[in-house]
């Protein structure tokens, strides 16, 4: 059933492909809830995991993680894909709005502290939310 599923697809694309396929044949949760649990299930083990330090099965739970978000998405109707690129759109504005504001001080990233740089980050945020 899965076999048809190309492996040289983009992963995102692949996970959402391989859970449409399952949820055809009845392997897919009845509505949105159990996804959330899901979800929370993964990050937890990747927090356990974290602990070992085992690098292998670090990316092992992250993997579950991404393709349970896939999933989370899929419920929700978000193409995974799109959803990514609009926050990685959204990463880069607020991180040149970061460099901007640095910039009009005659500082730079590397001269600033990670509290200094998370309040620009909110304030980034609030800029960028009002346009």
């Amino acid at each position: 059933m899965l076999d048809g599923v190309t492996k040289t697809l983009p992963a995102l694309i692949r996970a959402e492909k391989l859970q449409n396929r399952a949820a055809r044949h009845s392997f897919d949760w009845p509505d949105v809830e159990p996804v959330f649990s899901k979800v929370e299930e993964e990050l937890a083990e990747v927090r356990e995991t974290c602990r070992s330090g085992d690098r292998e099965h670090i990316r092992e739970e992250i993997g579950d993680l991404l393709f349970v978000a896939v999933n989370l998405a899929r419920h929700l109707d978000v193409e995974p894909g799109s959803a990514l690129r609009a926050a990685n759109d959204k990463f880069s504005r607020r991180f040149r709005c970061i460099e901007q504001c640095l910039a009009r001080q005659e500082r730079s990233l590397s001269n600033a502290t990670l509290l200094e740089l998370d309040a620009l980050w909110d304030a980034a945020k609030r800029v960028l939310s009002k346009t």
